[in-house]
């Protein structure tokens, strides 16, 4: 080959070569592009499934809960409607017995909680069975109140119906605890809390047929069918309730084998700070050693305590001047209406992952409603103030419970037990505010409204001091380079 063909030969050969090159980059970018769909395509799918997944968990898990949990505050309150219908005169209850018959229920309450929720994290509990067997004896128990012939009769069915309720609550958080994510947690406390509104809403209606149409039948008076009636339905419903409610995410029965891990993996991948399980003492000493969980304990009794109207609701509304009847008829309303506002603002909470901004601004309008409460005796303005103060009040409830699981989630043992010490020390609030509401202080009850105000100023105060601390706790993660964060 001559010298003169050599340069025409290589241009051919980089001819050649760049043709190659250029179609493996092409083949290779293809390749790329074609992972990168794949993975996108992946992403979707695991998206949708999961999505699938909570929908399944909402309608499964959430009517049932929302179910008893009606019919737990339904129980508990009917004895502030039995007190429209002669029950003090009946029981010959003086001074403040009537007053002593609401706070010693959760004397009892607030004994069996910690425990209850520590048994429910061993695994060796199933939740499903322990809260619907605790249901059938608070169904037994409040029926057996219209057995009660006195004040000692009447004060020892409490405080053994406070021990047979407080199994639920605490348990129920922790349930929904294992099963939602941060983000959809407060929306699902809210949705199950909205039961407690509701009941107490309600209650009044129910209390009102019953009264008008069976009072003095076969020689009961209407407050004792009222407790027959609602025991009955809370034993019905728990029967049911043992067989749909889940216990875990991996045995699950109605979840299939794919679901079951992805129902687990969702919430170790969402749990900040994640740690191995040691057990549920071990839990509880992680629990108890946490500082921030005593703030949120004080938050908790704070916001609980400007909840203490709920007793004495019937009685304020009262102080308007109507009959029992109509009086029962409006109690209904501001609770309806709490009710709806509190399942939105979990919501909101959720979809902005915030906490402290919605707190606050729901203490802001609780504390209006009290205020106006203390200052006049307007028809008008003291009905409107008890929707300020009810919506108020009732907002913040599964805000501040989303915060502890989210906060003190490391371990499944200490998020149970987390949530039953905020829980216990939270209603054992109201063993005292049902002294801030003596008959000598109406019909405006400066005592008691002037206290809750305070109770809802010193809410907001813990939620900015928890901020404050959460910023600090994820400015150090930051600096370890950890990605989950806090949420405040």
């Amino acid at each position: 080959m001559s010298t003169e063909q050599r340069p025409t030969l290589n241009a051919c050969s980089r001819q050649s070569l760049a043709f190659e090159a250029s179609s493996v980059k092409k083949e290779s970018a293809d390749h790329v592009e074609v992972e990168h769909d794949d993975a996108e395509e992946a992403d979707r799918d695991h998206t949708t499934e999961e999505a699938r997944l909570v929908r399944k968990l909402d309608f499964r898990i959430m009517p049932m809960l929302w179910a008893m949990y009606f019919l737990n505050y339904l129980d508990r309150a009917a004895i502030a409607q039995a007190r429209l219908n002669k029950l003090e005169q009946n029981l010959h209850l003086v001074g403040s017995q009537y007053n002593v018959c609401i706070s010693i229920l959760f004397v009892g309450y607030t004994l069996v909680q910690i425990p209850s929720n520590m048994a429910m994290a061993t695994k060796r509990v199933r939740p499903s069975l322990w809260m619907c067997s605790w249901m059938m004896a608070w169904a037994v128990l409040s029926a057996c109140t219209a057995l009660a012939k006195d004040y000692t009769g009447l004060v020892v069915t409490r405080f053994l119906l406070g021990i047979a309720e407080a199994p639920f609550y605490p348990g129920a958080i922790y349930l929904l605890s294992l099963f939602y994510t941060r983000r959809e947690i407060a929306t699902r406390i809210g949705f199950l809390y909205s039961a407690n509104i509701c009941a107490i809403s309600f209650s009044g209606l129910i209390a009102a047929a019953t009264f008008a149409t069976l009072d003095g039948a076969h020689g009961l008076h209407g407050w004792q069918y009222l407790f027959i009636i609602e025991g009955c339905l809370t034993f019905g419903i728990a029967f049911f309730a043992m067989f749909l409610l889940p216990d875990h995410p991996l045995t699950t029965r109605w979840l299939t084998p794919a679901q079951r891990e992805l129902a687990q993996a969702r919430m170790d991948r969402d749990t900040v700070g994640l740690v191995a399980s040691k057990g549920s003492i071990a839990g509880l000493k992680q629990a108890i050693t946490d500082p921030r969980l005593w703030l949120l304990v004080v938050m908790q009794t704070l916001h609980l305590a400007a909840c203490g109207f709920n007793s004495f609701f019937p009685t304020v509304v009262s102080s308007l001047g109507f009959s029992s009847t109509i009086t029962l008829v409006l109690t209904c309303p501001p609770y309806l209406a709490a009710g709806v506002i509190a399942i939105l603002y979990g919501m909101s909470s959720g979809k902005f992952n915030e906490r402290t901004i919605h707190i606050t601004i729901a203490c802001a309008v609780a504390a209006v409603g009290f205020a106006i409460s203390c200052v006049t005796l307007n028809v008008g303005a003291r009905y409107t103030s008890c929707f300020l103060f009810t919506i108020g009040a009732y907002a913040s409830n599964s805000i501040i419970l989303g915060w502890v699981s989210a906060t003190c989630g490391q371990t499944q043992e200490k998020k149970a037990a987390a949530l039953s010490i905020v829980n216990t020390f939270a209603n054992a609030s109201f063993i005292y505010t049902p002294y801030l509401y003596p008959s000598s202080d109406g019909p405006k009850y400066l005592m008691a409204n002037i206290a809750n105000a305070c109770f809802v100023a010193g809410t907001a105060a813990c939620a900015w001091a928890l901020r404050a601390w959460l910023r600090m706790e994820n400015k150090k993660r930051k600096e370890r380079n950890e990605t989950l964060l806090y949420a405040y």
